[in-house]
């Protein structure tokens, strides 16, 4: 039994050579459990090996990259003494690789799924929506022609820091349109775009896997009602006095912006490549589907070839299949 394990600074993705997947939210930057998640997944499963990619390095509990890799690629070997990790160079390495180039681990999972998917379905663009970013991959001859790095990939348009759940919708939209008027938004964090999609029916409350902004003030609650007093309070208002009306006016320009970025960024990284076909992934695929339509570009859904809840966690599917194959 091979595992794979993807690491972020939010949440942390299991998932099995033989398609057993699990996903848990473990903010690292708050100090979550991993060390208890991975025991229990170990326990329940005793994998013969275990792979593991990360992008939890940028959590900023830590003062440095380098600092955030050592930290955990520890916890993990101190459980898994021989855990392999894989690099940006495509390749599985021990923990002693890791000490010695903690930089050749940043944020290596999208380089998995990439590496995996350009033996199944050649020169494509794939593009992965999770919680809080979207990778836009171009893979041609085999091989994944993005910047090396986070930092290269937001310079070249290749990475956008929106997700389907964690985004502050006050950085996707400055103003709306309410009562006729176009009314600035409070740059402040009152609602995220969870609560835009449980709005919208295209998530469900145990979907809604992050914290909720202000948990504080409404005992974090993923009810309707919840997220429309959130999204009220983005143009400092309430349910009663905004209306559901112009509530879900809002939350339907807000998830119209967002998708129009990603198209936007679609379109100009397909044009580059030349590329025509998009893989969608991740649980924001169904965006990236209707995106990809208004393109006119084709596209193959992740969920429809391997499964929804693979899709959903597939750099830690990509790695433990390509463990399979060792």
């Amino acid at each position: 039994m091979i595992l794979g394990v993807d690491i972020g600074g939010a949440n942390t993705k299991i998932a099995s050579s033989d398609g057993y997947t699990g996903s848990f939210y473990l903010p690292i930057w708050k100090g979550a459990d991993l060390t208890g998640i991975l025991k229990s997944a170990l326990d329940e499963f005793c994998p013969d090996k275990v792979g593991v990619t990360l992008t939890c390095e940028l959590a900023d509990s830590f003062l440095t990259r380098e600092e955030g890799i050592l930290h955990i690629t520890e916890i993990v070997s101190d459980l898994i003494e021989d855990a392999l990790f894989f690099s940006i160079e495509g390749e599985f390495q021990d923990h002693n690789a890791v000490v010695t180039h903690p930089e050749k681990f940043f944020a290596s999972n999208w380089i998995a799924s990439s590496i995996f998917l350009a033996e199944e379905f050649g020169d494509i663009l794939f593009v992965d929506m999770g919680s809080t970013t979207t990778d836009i991959i171009p893979i041609c001859s085999g091989k994944p022609l993005a910047g090396m790095s986070d930092f290269e990939r937001l310079k070249r348009g290749e990475l956008i820091y929106t997700g389907l759940l964690r985004t502050n919708v006050a950085t996707i939209l400055d103003k709306v349109e309410v009562d006729g008027y176009l009314c600035r938004l409070a740059s402040e964090l009152f609602a995220i775009t969870a609560d835009v999609y449980l709005l919208l029916g295209k998530i469900e409350a145990c979907d809604y896997t992050c914290d909720t902004p202000n948990a504080y003030a409404d005992g974090g609650g993923k009810t309707v009602e919840d997220a429309s007093r959130r999204i009220a309070r983005v143009v400092c208002s309430d349910i009663q006095e905004l209306g559901m009306e112009n509530i879900h006016r809002i939350t339907n320009e807000i998830a119209l912006a967002q998708k129009n970025e990603i198209k936007e960024a679609i379109d100009l990284i397909s044009r580059r490549y030349g590329l025509r076909k998009v893989v969608c992934g991740g649980i924001g695929e169904f965006l990236i589907k209707e995106a990809s339509e208004e393109l006119g570009l084709e596209y193959i859904l992740l969920s429809a070839h391997y499964g929804k809840e693979i899709s959903a966690v597939f750099p830690a599917y990509a790695v433990a299949r390509m463990m399979d194959v060792e």
